[in-house]
């Protein structure tokens, strides 16, 4: 049994639907970034950092969205194509893609603190827009010519990841949604059972995607 300590519709998101196409059994812990639990002691001990998503089980507590994908893909040995092979590599670049490019430029966007703003600059603002949008385009480029996944025919857990980045841009000026190749992956991620059962467990009804 997982036990994975969350906040509705944060990064810990992927780790929860990829727990529910997994078909894996877990309990939700939810940190109530309202109250400041992510500050608690006890929830410093688990993530320094203050952040979720957390996984734990009987063997190990762990952080970090893509190190816990890659975790549990690996060790129940779904949604990523087998080690050593020319689609494996190209998942592990699709998830560092994702993790070294699109995840920080959200978090600029999210937190202009970490810049030592209370808020953006308009010039600055632009310019992470300008940044999150390249990185869309070139997303949508290999997904025009190699889609509708980013493994082409095959789904995995990259997508989810993806998925998830694209919904965090539902209320900026221009969203993923506005490349089609984007729209449709998200189209057919939000379409699956998973997808729905995490927006009723979550509480979440903004980008649904079905009605």
């Amino acid at each position: 049994m997982y036990k994975l300590f969350y906040s509705p519709g944060t990064a810990s998101m992927v780790i929860h639907q990829l727990l529910i196409e997994l078909k894996q059994p877990f309990e939700l812990v939810l940190v109530d970034f309202a109250t400041g639990q992510q500050k608690s002691a006890e929830f410093l001990r688990l993530n320094p950092l203050g952040r979720v998503p957390v996984l734990a089980d009987a063997e190990l507590s762990m952080c970090e969205s893509a190190a816990i994908l890659l975790y549990l893909t690996e060790k129940h040995q779904a949604l990523t194509p087998l080690p050593g092979t020319k689609a494996r590599a190209l998942f592990l670049q699709q998830i560092a893609f994702l993790t070294n490019n699109l995840a920080p430029q959200f978090r600029l966007w999210f937190y202009p603190p970490d810049l030592g703003y209370d808020e953006h600059p308009a010039a600055l603002k632009q310019q992470l827009q300008q940044n999150i949008a390249g990185i869309w385009q070139q997303l949508d480029d290999h997904l025009s010519g190699h889609g509708p996944y980013l493994l082409g025919d095959e789904f995995s857990a990259a997508d989810l990841l993806l998925t998830m980045y694209m919904r965090w841009s539902r209320n900026m000026p221009t969203t993923a949604l506005a490349w089609p190749a984007l729209q449709r992956l998200a189209d057919l991620v939000r379409a699956r059972p998973s997808w729905r059962q995490l927006y009723q467990q979550e509480g979440l009804t903004e980008w649904a995607g079905f009605k």
